[in-house]
């Protein structure tokens, strides 16, 4: 393909690549070389590593959104995050739930927290065999200001967990006063009980 006609490209006028958050098209994650990551945008695959933040979700979602306008083949969305700030996993799963092509989420190592809120969002769900699952209360992002500011934005954190607590109760079948206390818990689950609880369709890899 013509690397100037290619949507997934740098393009001239564009910002430079290295200035592109970690998550986004040709910008390297943690411990992902550039090259890399771009070898595995071109096979519609993009990677949470590391805790989800802001800067990070921002990467992640225009990832999504640029192979979401390249096609409707599924997008693979490889997760190994133990959690992150609840906002930056609103905005993800924002993307995911408006996108046409469907993503097909894999948990290559862990998944906790607020990152359960996007592996929830995913239309399938799978994990390698070894990895784990960390059901918490995912942690809202610090807020510093009046004591009005304050409380709204507590407000709105309960808001944002209410609806992961129900995405959580739809996928999984379970009762909602048993993820409740399962999040209030800490409840960690080997990628069988994971696919026993419903957090995830199947797992990959031999028995």
């Amino acid at each position: 393909m013509d690397m100037h006609h290619d949507p997934m490209r740098w393009q001239p006028g564009q910002p430079s690549p290295d200035s592109w958050p970690p998550g986004s098209p040709g910008g390297a994650g943690p411990g992902v070389p550039g090259w890399l990551e771009e070898r595995l945008f071109d096979q519609r695959i993009v990677m949470i590593r590391g805790p989800l933040t802001t800067h990070t979700a921002s990467g992640t979602a225009a990832a999504l959104l640029t192979l979401d306008a390249a096609g409707p083949e599924p997008v693979q969305l490889h997760v190994s995050s133990s959690g992150g700030d609840l906002n930056a996993a609103h905005a993800v799963l924002d993307v995911i739930d408006a996108m046409t092509a469907p993503v097909h989420a894999l948990v290559t190592s862990e998944a906790g927290g607020a990152v359960l809120a996007v592996l929830a969002a995913a239309r399938k769900r799978s994990a390698y065999r070894h990895a784990r699952f960390r059901l918490v209360e995912p942690r809202a992002a610090g807020v510093t200001g009046t004591a009005d500011e304050v409380a709204r934005a507590a407000g709105q954190h309960l808001r944002e967990l209410e609806e992961v607590i129900l995405r959580l109760v739809e996928v999984t079948g379970q009762t909602r006063s048993r993820v409740e206390d399962d999040l209030s818990t800490g409840r960690s689950l080997s990628a069988e009980e994971a696919r026993e609880y419903g957090l995830i369709d199947d797992i990959v890899g031999k028995a």
